[in-house]
């Protein structure tokens, strides 16, 4: 009898072994990424501002349907963001509209409210039918989500938010953006929804770069 059980807890055993290692397996090709498929390798890095900490930028505008809908996700994957990362968002201008959008994400962030607000922004564009790229219905927008109008009409028009209009154009530049949304990792790893298939495989995909990032990182 005892050698029966035996038998039967080394069944067990193998039995857990055996299905471990098949979720293992499975999950395994959603951490490998393959150069040129799920990331691209930039021949030439850019320089990032981030100092020790990993560099993670997101080009996307507010007027792309695919980053509204990716942006869920990405909220999501800003919560786990890791000590030794930072994250940034840079809006692209591919046409005069999203000019207009551009400032509004910067306004925002000046006035402390972009991480509140972005999502409502996507939904007030894309399934609102507020016309944001407009002045004045971003103006009554921004006072309906309870933003002092004046300082918002300020900040907008301001010098400080010309000068980041310009900056993320020269970023935009220096990375050949062509489409959004497009990431970036520690200036020398692009990858994009379109590279690994859906918008809920990115964050993977964004966490599988960081660890390559790191690991090529000089030991401080």
């Amino acid at each position: 009898m005892e050698a029966i059980q035996t038998r039967a807890r080394r069944g067990a055993l193998l039995a857990v072994a055996f299905f471990a290692a098949l979720a293992f397996a499975a999950a395994a090709p959603a951490q490998e990424l393959q150069e040129g498929k799920q990331y691209v390798r930039l021949k030439n890095p850019a320089p990032v501002t981030t100092g020790k900490k990993i560099e993670v930028l997101e080009f996307f505008s507010y007027g792309c349907p695919h980053c509204a809908d990716l942006e869920p996700e990405m909220q999501a994957w800003m919560k786990t963001l890791p000590p030794d990362v930072q994250f940034r968002k840079v809006p692209v201008m591919f046409q005069e509209r999203w000019v207009v959008l551009a400032k509004v994400f910067y306004t925002l962030e000046a006035l402390g409210e972009e991480q509140r607000l972005t999502p409502e922004v996507f939904t007030a564009l894309h399934k609102g039918g507020t016309n944001l790229a407009s002045e004045k219905a971003f103006f009554d927008w921004a006072a309906g989500k309870g933003l002092d109008r004046k300082k918002v009409e300020d900040m907008y028009n301001s010098f400080a938010i010309a000068g980041k209009i310009n900056k993320a154009k020269t970023e935009a530049q220096q990375y050949n953006v062509q489409s959004v949304p497009m990431i970036v990792v520690d200036g020398k790893f692009v990858t994009a929804t379109d590279k690994v298939g859906t918008h809920a495989a990115l964050p993977p995909a964004i966490n599988a770069l960081i660890a390559m990032a790191r690991a090529e990182r000089p030991k401080s």
